[in-house]
């Protein structure tokens, strides 16, 4: 029986990369997002099928993970992509922009993992893959909020790990580096804050600045054959690097001197700010 995955948030970016990946390998491959009925090309693979998921809604992730073991007889790996990226200075944030950021990276991921844990607990197998990022062990100016959630996986994860274990249910985490998706343009969600205008200067260049990287990064493809390496490892492997730039820098947060490594982030991230007068 071919093997089956379920992943979350493939109306674009690494998700859709993903599915993509796994139905041209031959795996079934259980397509999730909030408004299925729009997507016009996934439906069409070979092998995959498409479900409403709001990683928000357990009712709606019950129904797809039921809908899925239905459909495909079972599921044999998980992956929690499905993200939201809000950035700018952390004064000008709303409580809602704050909450939908925690409610999607961080509850969501915990919402979908509850989810699946029966079922894997009933067929002793299974494995959960969450694309976290390299900004779950490091960061950048203006990221605070999306870093909290990031750094947030990355414990949750260390920790389900030990408990799962018996069970032979395996944890992988996924930590790319900037990745060339619409998280940068389209999606990007800046905080902005009526009257507030003494980070502009700052905002304005450190955005722009990390906004390149991303602009020359990577493909999501190379995220998509990461999570392919990790879906088919029967390893207790926890942390797979997707990209030459993230494993540098993660390598650089380690080895450098945290005052050094700052200087370095600072002389990447800064380039063109000049402070308000």
């Amino acid at each position: 029986m071919s093997k089956t995955i379920l992943i979350t948030g493939t109306s674009s970016g690494i998700g859709r990369a993903t599915v993509k990946y796994f139905s041209e390998r031959g795996w079934n491959v259980a397509a999730t997002m909030r408004n299925p009925q729009k997507e016009t090309e996934l439906n069409k693979l070979k092998g995959v099928k498409l479900y409403a998921l709001d990683v928000q809604k357990q009712e709606s992730i019950d129904s797809a993970i039921s809908a899925a073991i239905s459909d495909f007889g079972k599921i044999d790996v998980i992956v929690n992509n499905a993200g939201y990226g809000a950035v700018g200075a952390f004064e000008a944030a709303s409580d809602e922009q704050i909450r939908r950021q925690f409610d999607t990276n961080v509850f969501g991921v915990m919402n979908v993992t509850r989810g699946i844990l029966p079922h894997f607990r009933s067929k002793k197998a299974g494995t959960i893959i969450n694309v976290t990022s390299m900004g779950g062990h490091l960061t950048f100016p203006l990221y605070s909020i999306y870093h909290a959630t990031k750094w947030a996986v990355e414990g949750f994860s260390e920790s389900l790990h030990y408990e799962l274990r018996p069970f032979n249910i395996r944890i992988k985490n996924i930590t790319p580096g900037p990745i060339k998706t619409d998280f940068y343009d389209r999606s990007q969600d800046v905080f902005h804050k009526e009257g507030l205008n003494a980070y502009d200067n700052y905002v304005n260049a450190a955005l722009k600045n990390s906004n390149e990287f991303g602009k020359n990064a990577p493909g999501p493809e190379v995220v998509a054959k990461t999570i392919w390496k990790a879906a088919n490892s029967s390893s207790s492997k926890l942390r797979y690097a997707s990209d030459l730039l993230g494993r540098f820098t993660l390598f650089s947060r380690k080895a450098l001197p945290l005052s050094w490594y700052f200087a370095v982030i600072r002389m990447m991230t800064e380039k063109g700010f000049v402070p308000n007068k």
